[in-house]
């Protein structure tokens, strides 16, 4: 994974492509900090263009202004950041990858004049920066045949003076933002490639030497009893894979702590028998979201080397129909011992998940966090900026919130009340894997997992809105597909969990 260079300068900085910097919706027309004498340098131009109204602060809007020599810079991108009391790191990464996006044909070095009057620190505006513009620089076409070459985004100088630290930060969010990529890139490759063996293949090719992966082939799931997984990947000819990726720094802050990750990857879901309709199904590639937000998350804990034991499970399989589908009527025995009549073979995630949980548990996770793409409803609730949270024990909800909240994988509480369980009673088995009542389906998912999460602390992530989009949200996330939803929030609960 090639990673772009990150640094932290003071004037002079060299000969940037292109130098950027943050303007106010509410004063544009005098320039913070640096900005003030850029202007000068450019003779006024800056002000001009304000003064005209081709310059605006508005959130994201930028134009690119050529200096003809004027400074350093080949380059200045003023760049919209809203207003002033409503600056946040989203406001910095929305404004950064709007510059990615405007420079995207030549860029090369791409500078950013951190601002020390607005109202974040230095270190919160460097990470919202270099998260923006890799993430604005994403590009999902990679299939394209004639997709014109592009210089690449090399690299990110932050000018901001002699800050203590600040250089370290910079790097680090550079190379989480890469395994964010990393992960759009699994939930953007077509099931055709992306198949359960080929995700297993692709997470033992991560290249960071602290991590250990193995993949369970279906006479091994089928060993150890995982009849839920197994049913939803046996219609396919190519069989499901149990994914397991183990970290184990040499010198742990908690020995008592081992973080359990689980997702969801089904690689392509076309709902079983229980088929879904087919506008659109050729986005069910993306139903592997959670899993590659657990598989990137955790390597990129690893390659940050964080003192946090970490074990990740990823249940991957297709979900297909064939003359060996699992039915409707059907009842399945999972690992942990208990059976599950289907009702709904398009409510195939949580079937998946209930044996990747249990596994996570016999090996040793203490806290346990899983991520899937799992209901429509959450979509419908929350869109596509917040993911909905059900969690076991309160302490463990706080602790993933925080994480969330710092990260910018943006994630909301619901309640996990034991009400919910009736709507998966069944009258012949333990439970029934989807309700006929049109009434809360994220609550009654939540509520099945529950009955395989095991002893202690769990939390279920439901990413159905942020973990794969349909269009342009508006924001730093621009481009149709996989977003990279985890990855972020896993680095800063692992960060949390070992400080």
């Amino acid at each position: 994974m090639g990673q772009v260079k990150v640094e932290v300068a003071s004037p002079p900085f060299g000969e940037p492509d292109v130098l950027a910097f943050p303007v106010r919706e509410d004063d544009n027309s005098a320039f913070a900090n640096g900005a003030s004498v850029l202007d000068e340098r450019v003779k006024s131009r800056l002000r001009r263009l304000a003064a005209e109204g081709e310059l605006r602060g508005e959130l994201g809007r930028t134009l690119v202004v050529h200096t003809d020599g004027e400074i350093d810079a080949r380059r200045v991108a003023p760049v919209g950041i809203g207003k002033s009391d409503s600056v946040d790191p989203d406001a910095i990464r929305t404004a950064a990858a709007a510059v990615a996006r405007a420079t995207r044909d030549f860029g090369g070095t791409v500078a950013w004049l951190l601002d020390e009057t607005l109202p974040l620190s230095y270190e919160a505006q460097a990470r919202a920066v270099v998260e923006g513009l890799l993430l604005g620089a994403y590009r999902p076409g990679r299939w394209k045949t004639d997709e014109r070459a592009r210089r690449p985004l090399e690299r990110i100088i932050l000018v901001a003076g002699d800050e203590p630290g600040l250089a370290d930060t910079a790097e680090r969010a550079a190379r989480v933002a890469g395994w964010v990529n990393w992960a759009r890139d699994l939930a953007n490759s077509p099931p055709n490639e992306l198949t359960p063996e080929a995700l297993a293949t692709r997470a033992a090719e991560t290249g960071v030497a602290s991590l250990r992966a193995e993949s369970l082939d279906p006479s091994q799931i089928d060993e150890l009893g995982m009849g839920a997984l197994a049913a939803v990947g046996r219609a396919s000819a190519n069989g499901p894979r149990l994914i397991v990726l183990r970290y184990e720094p040499e010198q742990p802050t908690r020995a008592d702590v081992t973080l359990g990750l689980v997702g969801k990857a089904i690689t392509f879901d076309a709902g079983g028998i229980s088929l879904k309709p087919a506008l659109n199904m050729q986005d069910m590639k993306g139903d592997m979201a959670g899993g590659a937000g657990v598989l990137a998350g955790t390597a990129a804990a690893a390659d940050l080397g964080l003192p946090i034991r970490i074990v990740a499970v990823v249940a991957a399989a297709e979900n297909l129909v064939s003359g060996d589908s699992f039915r409707p009527g059907d009842i399945l025995r999972a690992a942990n011992g208990k059976t599950i009549e289907i009702t709904n073979t398009d409510a195939e995630g949580r079937l998946v998940l209930a044996d990747a949980l249990w596994y996570a548990r016999r090996e040793g996770a203490t806290h346990v966090l899983d991520l899937a793409t799992l209901t429509g409803a959450m979509e419908l609730a929350l869109g596509d900026l917040y993911a909905g949270m059900f969690a076991n024990d309160d302490a463990w909800r706080d602790e993933i919130l925080r994480a969330a909240e710092r990260s910018g994988d943006h994630t909301w509480p619901f309640p996990l009340h034991p009400r919910y369980r009736r709507y998966v009673d069944s009258t012949y088995a333990d439970m029934k894997n989807s309700s006929d009542l049109k009434q809360a389906s994220p609550a009654l998912a939540a509520e099945f997992l529950h009955e395989f999460a095991g002893d202690g602390p769990w939390a279920h992530i439901d990413m159905a809105g942020p973990g794969f989009l349909e269009r342009s949200r508006g924001d730093y996330l621009t481009q149709r597909g996989g977003t990279g939803y985890g990855v972020r929030l896993i680095v800063e609960l692992a960060r949390q969990l070992s400080a």
